[in-house]
């Protein structure tokens, strides 16, 4: 079963479990309307968000799970058509999320425990054709070997959904980069690129994150960009391209937690258990490696996360 139907059976597996348990004590809540969480293309938030909405179904909320965009999904934050998004990550998402606190209608809720690398990647093979990595002003040595037919002879690097930000096509003129940014269209479609070009020992630079299986399972190393700063996504003048921003890394730094303003009042007792949540990476990794290498369901990998972890959650809004 390929990622898309596994998906796609979670989700009404979820759906199935929200009618089962929102009866449970629906009189205990405060209000019995859905709270919509978002759910993205990825693995590693699809659980998370799982996991949350687990939790609150058990104390009697009705939660709802509403396919969105990762940055467009700020809209419906602010206007209330969306009330949670469990992963906003720091080195992606956290000018959206600045925008939409400073907003007054969005409401970051908190870390969610994990702390978040985004970064341009490649095998370690890819050091004995590149000497020079990991800095990043060794690419250019190296761009035609990176290469593919299409994007020859620059070097391609393959990035994430476009969806997901992270300002690569930026990063590549403003350190005038000779490479072309590929999106792929998804986040299985990325790392089965990866899988095949490691196995065969093929050139790929391409967009790693973590907390994820794959820094664990595969030998490599990010690209040592110039240090992020905040000026250097906002001041042109700042570093090596007088020119342009984005002429830095991503930063790194922690995955957060965001609701609709009103939450706190119309769901003060989720309000309470949302900011509460808490996971670390390597739980975190553990289980998408039983989603995308163990071929579990999500639904399966959570209900036994919620299962083991009872005390703990139970805690989050002091039960």
């Amino acid at each position: 079963m390929n990622k898309t139907s596994r998906f796609a059976v979670a989700l009404l597996g979820s759906l199935a479990l929200s009618t089962l348990n929102g009866t449970a004590s629906q009189a205990d809540v405060e209000s019995n309307d859905p709270i919509k969480l978002t759910l993205h293309d990825w693995t590693g938030q699809l659980l998370t968000t799982k996991i949350m909405g687990s939790v609150l179904q058990s104390t009697g909320y009705n939660v709802e799970y509403v396919q969105a965009d990762y940055i467009a999904q700020f809209a419906g934050l602010k206007n209330g058509d969306l009330h949670v998004a469990m992963e906003i990550w720091e080195t992606t998402g956290r000018e959206a999320m600045d925008e939409a606190v400073a907003s007054g209608t969005v409401e970051n809720l908190g870390e969610t425990g994990m702390q978040a690398i985004e970064e341009w990647w490649y095998p370690s093979y890819m050091k004995d054709v590149c000497p020079g990595l990991p800095d990043w002003q060794a690419l250019n040595d190296c761009a035609e070997t990176f290469a593919t037919p299409e994007t020859a002879p620059k070097g391609r690097y393959l990035g994430g959904p476009v969806t997901w930000g992270g300002f690569d096509d930026e990063r590549v003129e403003a350190l005038e980069l000779d490479f072309e940014v590929v999106h792929a269209g998804t986040d299985a479609a990325l790392f089965a690129e990866l899988e095949s070009a490691y196995q065969r020992k093929a050139p790929v630079l391409l967009w790693v994150y973590a907390p994820h299986w794959a820094p664990a399972k595969f030998e490599g190393e990010w690209v040592e960009f110039p240090k992020y700063t905040s000026e250097c996504y906002t001041d042109p003048s700042w570093g090596s391209n007088p020119d342009a921003a984005y002429d830095c890394g991503k930063p790194t730094g922690p995955i957060w937690k965001v609701a609709w303003s009103g939450v706190k009042d119309k769901w003060p007792g989720a309000y309470k258990a949302i900011q509460g949540f808490t996971i670390s990476n390597d739980e975190m990794s553990d289980m998408i490696i039983e989603v995308d290498l163990n071929g579990k369901e999500i639904d399966a990998v959570v209900a036994s996360w919620v299962d083991a972890n009872k005390d703990r959650w139970q805690g989050w809004s002091g039960q």
